[in-house]
């Protein structure tokens, strides 16, 4: 495992947690991720905005990751066309967005009708859909962490976690920073 697997599960949680505590109906959110420790050493009034847990838990671990919410995102009509603008420089080592989705179980999506408008109605209607949050983090070259909360169960201990749950956000985002 990547050494700094931990630290971004840790980064994504908190960035999930973060949003959530905002409520449902948001609108996608970007952050990027740096090394607390290497923030603190190029912009040492950071400590002044940081508790005193979080320098500690900088100083422990090299991995420690800050979230930088990104303002001014740049008008586009979906996520991957918002993604594919997007580009980090070397300072930055990752990348968290979170997007709310409508999901269906997979027999109900496969009667799903053509054409975007009856597409949209069908899925706002349908009794088995599944209103989710996801929070998806990578790092440069390195792990990805995902967290996925539902509507229904809207708790922070009831998110589902893996590294890869949400494989094609998690490859659209590495894209950003390459």
């Amino acid at each position: 495992m990547h050494p700094a697997t931990t630290d971004l599960a840790a980064a994504v949680r908190e960035v999930e947690h973060h949003v959530a505590a905002a409520g449902w109906d948001a609108p996608v959110r970007v952050f990027a991720l740096v090394r607390t420790q290497a923030a603190l050493a190029t912009e040492p009034g950071l400590a002044d905005q940081l508790a005193d847990e979080v320098l500690a838990a900088a100083q422990a671990a090299p991995w420690h990751l800050t979230s930088i919410e990104q303002e001014g995102l740049p008008s586009a009509p979906d996520l991957e066309s918002l993604l594919a603008e997007l580009s980090w420089p070397d300072a930055v080592d990752g990348v968290a967005v979170t997007v709310e989705r409508v999901v269906l179980p997979p027999e109900a999506e496969a009667q799903m009708p053509q054409g975007k408008a009856a597409a949209l109605a069908y899925l706002l209607a349908h009794p088995e859909r599944q209103d989710v949050r996801l929070a998806v983090g990578v790092l440069r070259d390195g792990p990805s962490w995902c967290a996925v909360r539902t509507r229904a169960n809207d708790a922070d201990d009831q998110v589902g976690q893996g590294p890869d749950l949400v494989p094609g956000l998690v490859a659209a985002l590495r894209s950003t920073l390459h």
